[in-house]
C-alpha cells in the first residue's frame, strides 16, 4: 500500500495514525506548489489523502478508512452514532480549512459577510457538541473517530484557529493521547 498526502494535512494524518502499525509507504508531496503534478497523476480531484493499494486507488479518508477496515480488518466498522460524530468532525474542519485557505489568500475572514459567518457558526456549533461528547466519555478508545477528533483538535491549535482553552475535555482528551503511536512521528509540527 502507498499512501500519498501532505505532512500538514489533518485528513492525511488520520490515516497515517491508522496505519501507524501496518506495513505502508509514504509519499509526502507538496500540493500547492511542485507536487502539484504529481497529485494530477494520482487523482483527478486534486485532494489528499490517496491510498493505492495494488490496482485500486482510493481518494477520500473516509472511504479509505472503511477500505482499510473492509478489506485489511484495520480499526472496526463504524455505528451510525460514530459516522454522525465523523460528520461533525468532518465538517468543523472543513469549515478550518476554509478559513485557513482564505487568510493565506489574502482574504479578511472577519469580515460580516454570509459565508465566513456561516463557517465560523459550524465551528462554534460542532465544536460545543464534540466538548460534550468528550465530557460524557465518547471518545475513550483509540478508534477511528478518536483519531479523527484528536487530528481536527491538534490540526486547529497548531493553526492557531481555535483556543483550546475554550474546550477543556477536548484538551484533556487531546493530552491524554499524545503518546499513541503514530503521533509523535505524524506531528504537522515536525
Amino acid at each position: 500500500m502507498e499512501l500519498i498526502g501532505s505532512d500538514t494535512s489533518p485528513y492525511v494524518r488520520r490515516i497515517r495514525l491508522l496505519l501507524a502499525e501496518q506495513a505502508h509507504t509514504y509519499t509526502s508531496l507538496d500540493i500547492y506548489s511542485e507536487g502539484r503534478a504529481a497529485l494530477a497523476e494520482k487523482t483527478p480531484i486534486m485532494k489528499i489523502p490517496v491510498l493505492i493499494d495494488n490496482e485500486r486507488t482510493l481518494y477520500d479518508s473516509r472511504v479509505i478508512a472503511r477500505y482499510l477496515c473492509e478489506t485489511h480488518s484495520i480499526g472496526e466498522p463504524l455505528s451510525w452514532d460514530q459516522e454522525n460524530l465523523l460528520s461533525l468532525i468532518d465538517g468543523a474542519q472543513d469549515s478550518l480549512i476554509t478559513l485557513l485557505l482564505s487568510q493565506r489568500s489574502g482574504i479578511d475572514t472577519d469580515t460580516d459577510t454570509l459565508f465566513y459567518r456561516l463557517q465560523k457558526e459550524r465551528i462554534s456549533q460542532s465544536m460545543a457538541v464534540l466538548e460534550e461528547k468528550a465530557r460524557q466519555g465518547e471518545f475513550t478508545n483509540w478508534n477511528y473517530p478518536a483519531i479523527c477528533l484528536f487530528t481536527l483538535i491538534d490540526w486547529a491549535s497548531f493553526r492557531n484557529l481555535i483556543n483550546l482553552d475554550d474546550y477543556p475535555f477536548l484538551k484533556s482528551f487531546r493530552a491524554s493521547h499524545t503518546k499513541q503511536k503514530g503521533v509523535i512521528e505524524t506531528d504537522p509540527r515536525g
